[in-house]
């Protein structure tokens, strides 16, 4: 269970509970064998994650199932957060170099890269989307996207969502049109992105973190590459002309209405929604099943039709995908 973030001897308690639950506190120092300072420290970091429990002088474990999937996404968000505060990196490096007495680069004279290839411009759009932390704004004029474009483009845009950034995505209204792109864009919203869509959009712009920003080298042949720039005025050009297209463009979900939804994204039923976030906020199946106002059975029988649906391993990864899809 190390995995989960449970030292050997926590683990050496929790299964002796699971054979002997009901064991006096007292017995557990003298079934587990180990000094019992170290056996109290483990009891009550057990206590505190609710593995299990103390009533009356008598230990009780909570069950495997509930156990892991807590712990599992527990440590789960705790991994997210470091990759949240590991994508500004950017300070630890100027703390560095002042301590190093080197002079970084200047800012004001930053050369503009220029891209050529695709394989080039691909290495650097995920870089840049690695180490986003705020916002990433995207202007795209396509008319269509292929399954080996989504394929592609998928990784990269749902793991800067689950890090909290903010995507920001303008799209043209023949996009939407697609089925293939618009049920792609369908899982984007649904996963915390903001799409607009605007009829005639030509500009080709991609900004990261208000600070780079990557446009073609020939706006009418983007087959010529990419110019890559964290020249302030630059940014700050492109950012205006985004925003300004971005105010005059119409909601995504505004545009494809509930009559176009995609047949990938079933809707939830009220008591379904109400199943997924008792199952994501309380400990116990009985305390949910309670508080949804269902039996026992069919609030666990609710549960493995949404891990279905979600088509997630286990209720862990099923609380992952439901908040990446917007349901909770």
């Amino acid at each position: 269970m190390a995995v989960l973030g449970i030292t050997a001897v926590e683990e050496e308690v929790y299964r002796l509970l699971l054979r002997s639950p009901g064991v006096e506190l007292s017995e557990v120092h003298l079934l587990a064998r180990q000094a019992p300072i170290v056996l109290d420290a483990a009891v009550r970091r057990l206590t505190e994650l609710h593995v299990m429990r103390e009533d009356d002088g008598k230990a009780w474990p909570h069950s495997p199932d509930m156990v892991v999937n807590r712990l599992a996404q527990q440590r789960l968000e705790e991994l997210y957060h470091t990759i949240r505060t590991l994508s500004d990196l950017r300070p630890i490096v100027d703390s560095l170099t002042l301590e190093s007495g080197e002079r970084g680069p200047d800012p004001e004279h930053a050369p503009v890269e220029r891209l050529i290839g695709l394989p080039a411009i691909r290495e650097r759009l995920d870089e840049l989307a690695f180490f986003a932390r705020s916002e990433i704004l995207a202007c795209e004029p396509y008319d269509a996207l292929t399954p080996e474009n989504i394929e592609s483009a998928r990784p990269l845009d749902l793991r800067c969502l689950r890090r909290g950034v903010v995507v920001r995505n303008l799209v043209r209204a023949s996009a939407v049109a697609d089925d293939t792109t618009r049920a792609y864009l369908q899982e984007l919203t649904a996963a915390g992105a903001q799409v607009r869509v605007i009829e005639d959009l030509r500009e080709l712009m991609l900004v990261y973190d208000h600070r780079t920003t990557l446009v073609p080298v020939d706006p009418k042949n983007t087959s010529k590459g990419a110019l890559c720039s964290s020249e302030e005025g630059i940014v700050t050009t492109v950012v205006n002309n985004f925003e300004r297209l971005w105010a005059g463009a119409d909601e995504f979900t505004d545009v494809v209405g509930p009559g176009n939804r995609s047949s990938d994204e079933p809707e939830l039923t009220t008591l379904q929604a109400e199943v997924l976030r008792a199952m994501c906020t309380v400990s116990k199946d009985e305390t949910g099943a309670r508080q949804v106002g269902t039996a026992l059975r069919t609030y666990r029988r609710y549960i493995s039709e949404l891990i279905r649906i979600l088509g997630a391993e286990n209720r862990a990864h099923a609380a992952l995908l439901a908040r990446e899809r917007g349901w909770i």
